[in-house]
Formats: structure tokens, C-alpha cells, sequence
């Protein structure tokens, strides 16, 4: 892939994103870095080796790279480096907010504690708010492809963390694991405080019964992807009524699907919805937000004013504390001027 030019009204645009996930910034040289610090053999020469192991072209595809990677993360110091990466990372691109997925049961099943991963996370995020005044705050992301069980027992491990946790989502192959399975999770992560996600990933199998069911069933407060809501205009509609924010991800669904679903993006956009813009897995997708928003603009022929609304959505939708929302809101208004 090209290197995506970013122009400089979208590089100095104050940015927040919804959608990303941690060990989905995971870039090839920490990756090996990593590695040799823990002495985990992996297949590859140098850094050009890894990237050239990036040729998704469907979810399963991606998936396997990406549990691959994620062997690498084994202390608290590992998840420490990782997340201050990506806070610099953001902060370079003027990102002044994000929410941020991590898989703790990917973590956990192969040994490593939950103290270890979420201790190093936040005490990055921590740090990089007293250094920058970026602000990164954590959502546990529940692996559909586990049992139900397991992601109860997760939930469980989680409520002496609520402090740092403001969210619970959903993610991982989704053929065969439909939101449903997961309802007496989601029921209990509602009842302890929680605010509520889940992916719904581009043109899976019954896509929108699963939009549906995250509607009806689970009762979200956002839906990650889920441009697919436009096949069901009922959804659509029901979407917009309940002011339900889409976290789109323009990059990657170029990726796993054949286009960026940017003509789609740009119709719920215009329908009213709350979409926003967000990187996923920037490591792997070779992009992170200033290049999403740099994509996009490029294929709509987006305007100034377009991308400060969609910056405003993600704001509007985000699990910020409101005085940090207001902060945010009149940044854009200021840039917009």
C-alpha cells in the first residue's frame, strides 16, 4: 500500500477516535524488539519481513497475524511500551482523546494475568497525560470466537479495574458467534456500570441480524463498523432515532473487503448518523487516523467543514466526562473559525 499524503488542515485538525486497538498498534520494529527482549522465536529476518506478512484479504486472514503478534506482550512492561508507542503515536497527530480496545482474554489464555496487562496500559496512559495532555481511556474487548463463560469470568476479572475501564465491546471472528451469545455478559456489564459496544464487521454472514441484535438484544450505546446497517433501512432509521454512533474504519475495511465502504460512510453520514473515523489496527493497516480522515477525503472530496463534523461526532459519542467534551467541542469550533 502507498503512503496515504495527509494535507495540513487535517494534519493540525484536533482528533479523538473510538475504535483501536492496542495490540493493533503493534509496529514491526516493537514487535521484534519485543520479542528478543522475551526470547520468542519469530519467523521473520527484520522489519520488511514482517510487513511483507501483512496480505489479509478477509478477517480470519488478519486475525491470524494478529494473535500471532500478540505473543510477544508477556510483562508489564511490554504493555507499558506498547501503549506509550501508540500515545505518541496519537499525539503526533494531534489526537487529543481516544477509547482504546484491549483483549485481556488473549492475554490471559496463554498465561499472562490480567493485573499485568491492564496495570502497564493504564500506567502508560497515565504518564502520557502528564507529559502531553493526551488522554486514552480503556475498553475490554470480550473474544466472540470463547465461550460465553469465559467472557463472564473476564467481566468478573474485571470490576476491581472499573475505575480504568469505562466500556466492554465485542470483537474477534464473528461467523458462527452472533451477539445473542454473549446478552447475559453484556446484561451484567450494563448492571455494573459499564457502557456498551460491539463490533459488527463488514459484509460478515447475517450482518444485519447481528446490527439487529446488538439493537435490540444487547441494547448498545454504539456499534463499531456496521455500515452495513444500510442494507435494512428500518435499522438505519432505528440507528438515527436512538443517536447510536458508527465507529467506521475506512483503512481496513479496504483491507478485509474490496473497498473502504467510503461511498457508504459518507450516505449515514448524510442520513444523519453519528459516524465517526477511527484507525482499528494502524500497525497492520499501515494507517492511523490523520491517514483514515486523509483516505476518505480523498475518494468523497470531503470538505473542511465535513471533516470537523465528523470530528465532532466522535466527541459526541465518546464516553468523555462532559467538562472534557466541552474542552473538545470548542477546540473544533475554534479550528473550524
Amino acid at each position: 500500500m502507498t503512503a496515504i499524503e495527509v494535507d495540513p488542515f487535517i494534519a493540525g485538525l484536533p482528533k479523538c477516535e473510538l475504535h483501536l486497538h492496542i495490540e493493533g498498534t503493534l509496529e514491526p520494529e516493537l514487535k521484534l524488539a519485543l520479542a528478543a527482549r522475551n526470547g520468542i522465536g519469530l519467523p521473520y529476518a527484520d522489519e520488511d519481513a514482517v510487513r511483507a506478512a501483512y496480505a489479509f484479504d478477509s478477517l480470519p486472514s488478519f486475525l491470524t497475524q494478529y494473535y500471532e503478534g500478540m505473543s510477544v506482550l508477556v510483562t508489564e512492561q511490554d504493555f507499558y511500551d506498547l501503549a506509550a508507542a501508540y500515545a505518541a503515536k496519537a499525539h503526533s497527530q494531534n489526537v487529543r482523546y481516544a477509547e482504546i480496545f484491549f483483549d485481556p482474554q488473549a492475554h490471559t489464555a496463554r498465561g499472562v494475568s490480567f493485573d499485568t496487562v491492564v496495570r502497564g496500559l493504564t500506567r502508560a496512559l497515565d504518564d502520557a497525560r502528564r507529559a502531553t495532555g493526551f488522554r486514552g481511556h480503556l475498553i475490554l474487548c470480550f473474544l466472540r470466537d470463547f465461550q460465553a463463560e469465559f467472557a463472564m469470568a473476564t467481566l468478573v476479572q474485571a470490576l476491581p479495574y472499573r475505575e480504568w475501564i469505562v466500556g466492554v465491546g465485542l470483537d474477534s471472528d464473528e461467523q458462527g458467534n452472533p451477539p445473542v451469545k454473549f446478552a447475559a455478559v453484556f446484561a451484567r456489564a450494563r448492571a455494573e456500570g459499564f457502557r456498551l459496544t460491539m463490533h459488527c464487521d463488514i459484509d460478515q454472514e447475517n450482518t444485519t441480524e447481528h446490527i439487529r441484535q446488538a439493537l435490540d438484544v444487547i441494547g448498545v450505546d454504539r456499534i463499531d463498523h456496521g455500515t452495513n446497517a444500510l442494507e435494512d433501512p428500518a435499522l438505519v432509521e432505528e440507528i438515527r432515532r436512538r443517536g447510536i454512533g458508527l465507529t467506521t474504519c475506512p483503512i481496513s475495511n479496504g483491507v478485509v473487503t474490496p473497498g473502504m465502504k467510503a461511498a457508504e460512510i459518507k450516505q449515514l453520514f448524510d442520513l444523519g448518523i453519528k459516524v465517526t473515523v477511527n484507525s482499528d489496527d494502524p500497525a497492520y493497516f499501515l494507517g492511523y487516523v490523520a491517514e483514515n480522515l486523509a483516505a476518505l477525503r480523498t475518494e468523497l472530496g470531503l470538505t473542511d467543514a465535513e471533516l470537523i463534523q465528523l470530528e465532532r461526532n466522535t466527541v459526541e459519542i465518546s464516553w468523555a466526562p462532559p467538562t472534557v467534551k466541552d474542552e473538545l467541542l470548542a477546540e473544533l469550533d475554534a479550528y473550524g473559525a
